[in-house]
């Protein structure tokens, strides 16, 4: 038994059910319902795959498995190593500055935790401007300024 999982790609992610409950899995004891539902936003590691058939995912690791809160953004995927580039300090400057955490996957799907609504909404905000600009050139002073907002 396994779970299809949307990566945000054209294949879906393959997850199987002793991922989650080990290797003594057995379908007529274990509700695959009672761990994960359809609708579920979960944080997935690809192990293995290739072009002829859809990738083995894993929810096994640190950061990984099933997201219970947060605010999901969506940029495009190429925008992704902007964000991670420099040793991820743009995403620390942001976390800092807006006492949020931020989970990044490579596929655009980016989940935010704060206490602070009007942190999330500059949050947002940048993320918005950084998917929609194709200029690059003083981006890091853009994105300082949206955070400097009402500060």
């Amino acid at each position: 038994m396994v779970w299809e999982i949307d990566i945000n790609s054209y294949h879906v992610g393959i997850l199987p059910a002793f991922d989650i409950f080990g290797k003594d899995y057995n379908p007529s004891k274990h509700d695959l319902s009672s761990k994960l539902n359809i609708g579920d936003l979960v944080a997935v590691r690809i192990v293995s795959g290739d072009t002829a058939r859809d990738p083995l995912v894993t929810i096994s690791g640190e950061n990984l498995g099933k997201i219970d809160s947060g605010e999901l953004v969506k940029i495009s995927p190429a925008k992704i190593s902007y964000l991670i580039s420099k040793h991820g300090s743009m995403i620390q400057t942001i976390e800092s500055s807006t006492d949020t955490s931020i989970t990044i996957g490579q596929n655009g799907l980016i989940v935010l935790k704060s206490e602070s609504g009007s942190n999330l909404d500059k949050i947002i905000k940048v993320f918005k401007m950084l998917d929609s600009t194709t200029d690059d050139s003083n981006m890091d002073e853009k994105i300082q300024k949206i955070l400097d907002e009402n500060n």
